[in-house]
């Protein structure tokens, strides 16, 4: 299991919490040392099955600063993943990665229903 996160984020020490919690084994991926690659990403999207804007971080300062609410709706999906590869901050975070299961950000009962 794969847990991409950003240290300092606080909704990633929640989710970082609730596994150690559970006692389930992860292995941890910051985030902005090592972004996903465009083709990780790709495949993530593909699996999770979610909109390609649920893997932005739309709450972000990078967000805004790029003006992506307004440029997403014109941009390629490939152009979009690219995007995203570039910085981890534009990233929604945490992402859990385990096999046929992708999990993007920390929804509680989300992860309850596919974790336990």
């Amino acid at each position: 299991m794969l847990f991409v996160n950003y240290p300092k984020c606080s909704t990633c020490r929640k989710a970082k919490n609730w596994l150690d919690e559970h006692n389930i084994e992860y292995e941890s991926r910051h985030i902005i040392e090592d972004n996903p690659t465009a083709e990780e990403l790709r495949e993530w999207w593909r699996i999770s099955d979610l909109p390609l804007k649920r893997f932005f971080n739309t709450s972000g300062m990078k967000y805004r600063e790029l003006k992506l609410k307004d440029k997403l709706p014109d941009m390629s999906e490939d152009e979009q993943l690219d995007l995203l590869a570039t910085d981890g901050m534009l990233v929604k975070r945490p992402i859990l990665v385990d096999g046929d299961i992708v999990l993007v950000g920390f929804k509680l009962k989300e992860w309850e229903e596919k974790l336990i």
